[in-house]
């Protein structure tokens, strides 16, 4: 019995049987943690089957269920373009969890898995069968181009003829479309140009290439689901950095039942502006909740959970992020407010010809000298940074703060003048953590340029379409945007990763995230 083998006393044993029951425990131990493994990979892998399944078939319900007589002729276009985008981006990942995990047991009473088989001896002759498909076109109808061999499944079976030994060696070639340069270019035209299909069909039309909206989405949808597994490295490779820029943005999210769109936000979370390895990435979030800071950088869940991320978070001053900001539950975190943010108070308080506020320029004045002297540490080191804010801007920021304090005696409450001085004394500790740290930004402007995009976009889609089509557009468009970040051309790197990621060894997948990533 185990609990008896456990119960032993090895010590009253020959050493060599003691040596033997040890290891057979330990290997008893591995197999048991195999088996634990196993299981929960199934387990993850049924869950996610039943969720993609779910999926596809509340999407099949809402081609047929939408109210799109209340759409307008654009939002039809878009939702018919969306339909098509998500189940192929749905298919194409069940094709993945299916084709990259171990079979379950089909009924829960089926006997106990065996223990992993050895590999067959070498010297055993190899009698190979060589499976390959009929046809080596893209099986979309609307695609057909050839497709490129990626790679290979191998399995052996051991098989005897009369005192003669030997292997049955099945190899299974793997195939995928290599129109990747079309892919890529589709890509970019949708989440770098902002078009969406129903404009870019006419646009290759007018180069003599046919490419139907359905085709477009087939691909932009099969190209999304491709890039998630890069998605979660650049996740992971952002929280690698102790300094983290954020913001979020409305985006508009159409409600297939209403025919009406709601809203919806994209948060942005990117590295230190001076970090030496830039990149962002974005999460499309059905709202502003402090649940969506909170989910992202860690901290609360099963003890499974990633640890918390620590470091400075720049912000606006937007309550959410005091969620993820409280040092009783967050001591290894601390809060930079963002300067941008308080000078532009003043700004608009300084228009307006001869109403403007006399407290307001002098207020820009000052803001100006320090972003001036700002800006001559640029090129430093961070710790070089440091000394020079310390010795040169310190003096303008404790200057700047008595200049307010003083102000603000003088300015009636409730005034606008007086909201501006409140909104940046308010958040000094904040404003000026900058000055101790050299890896910390003065201002938060990095974020908003990487936020823009989403605001263009909007104006060209109208809407998110699906939750599926913003979580999508939030994969393409946070390895697109590191890209441009890393100085690389977005067409070049998405066609270089398209056409390899399926053939890329797992375990070196983070080659091509944007700031490891060289051509192959």
């Amino acid at each position: 019995m185990p609990d008896e083998a456990a119960a032993i006393d090895l010590t009253s044993l020959p050493a060599e049987v003691a040596a033997l029951i040890a290891r057979l425990q330990q290997q008893a131990q591995a197999h048991a943690q195999e088996l634990a493994h196993r299981d929960r990979e199934i387990a993850w892998r049924d869950v996610r089957i039943d969720k993609l399944n779910f999926e596809l078939a509340r999407l099949r319900r809402w081609k047929f269920d939408a109210r799109t007589e209340a759409m307008t002729a654009s939002q039809r276009l878009l939702f018919a373009e969306t339909m098509v985008e998500d189940e192929a981006s749905l298919k194409a990942k069940l094709a993945e969890l299916q084709r990259g995990l171990p079979e379950a047991p089909k009924t829960a009473k089926a006997p106990p898995r065996k223990p992993r088989r050895e590999k067959l001896p070498e010297h055993l002759e190899r009698v190979e069968h060589r499976h390959e498909p009929e046809s080596t076109n893209c099986p979309n109808p609307e695609c057909g181009r050839p497709m490129q061999r990626i790679g290979e499944d191998v399995s052996e079976k051991l098989d005897i003829i009369p005192a003669r030994f030997f292997v049955h060696r099945h190899i299974y070639g793997k195939w995928a479309c290599k129109a990747s340069g079309l892919v890529a270019h589709t890509l970019i035209g949708r989440f770098v140009d902002h078009l969406p299909y129903y404009r870019q069909e006419p646009i290759n039309a007018r180069s003599g290439v046919h490419t139907p909206r359905s085709t477009l989405a087939a691909w932009g949808g099969a190209g999304g689901a491709a890039l998630e597994p890069l998605y979660e490295l650049q996740r992971r490779f952002i929280l690698g950095c102790r300094v983290l820029h954020a913001d979020e943005t409305p985006v508009p999210l159409l409600d297939p039942g209403a025919g009406k769109t709601k809203k919806a936000y994209v948060w942005a979370w990117a590295r230190s502006h001076h970090d030496a390895h830039p990149g962002v990435i974005y999460e499309f979030c059905l709202g502003r909740g402090s649940q969506y800071p909170v989910a992202f950088l860690g901290g609360k869940g099963p003890p499974a959970a990633e640890p918390a991320w620590s470091g400075t978070l720049i912000t606006d001053q937007y309550a959410a992020y005091n969620a993820v900001l409280d040092a009783k539950l967050y001591p290894q975190r601390k809060s930079a407010a963002c300067a941008a943010h308080a000078r532009r108070r003043f700004e608009e308080l300084s228009r307006g010809g001869s109403s403007a506020s006399a407290v307001a320029t002098e207020a820009l004045r000052r803001w100006a000298r320090i972003y001036h002297a700002e800006a001559a540490f640029a090129e430093m080191s961070q710790d070089e940074r440091r000394q020079a804010r310390q010795a040169l801007s310190k003096p303008l920021w404790e200057e700047f703060e008595v200049w307010l304090k003083l102000q603000r005696t003088q300015v009636l409450d409730g005034g606008k003048i007086a909201g501006a001085i409140d909104y940046s004394l308010n958040a000094w500790k904040a404003l000026t953590l900058h000055l101790d740290d050299g890896a910390v930004a003065v201002d938060n402007n990095l974020i908003e340029r990487q936020v823009k995009p989403w605001k263009v976009g909007a104006k060209n889609w109208l809407f998110a379409s699906s939750t599926l089509a913003g979580q999508r557009a939030a994969v393409v468009m946070s390895l697109v945007q590191s890209a441009r970040l890393n100085g690389l051309d977005p067409w070049a790197y998405l066609r270089d990763v398209l056409s390899r990621i399926h053939s890329h060894p797992s375990h070196r997948l983070d080659e091509l995230l944007p700031h490891r990533w060289r051509s192959g």
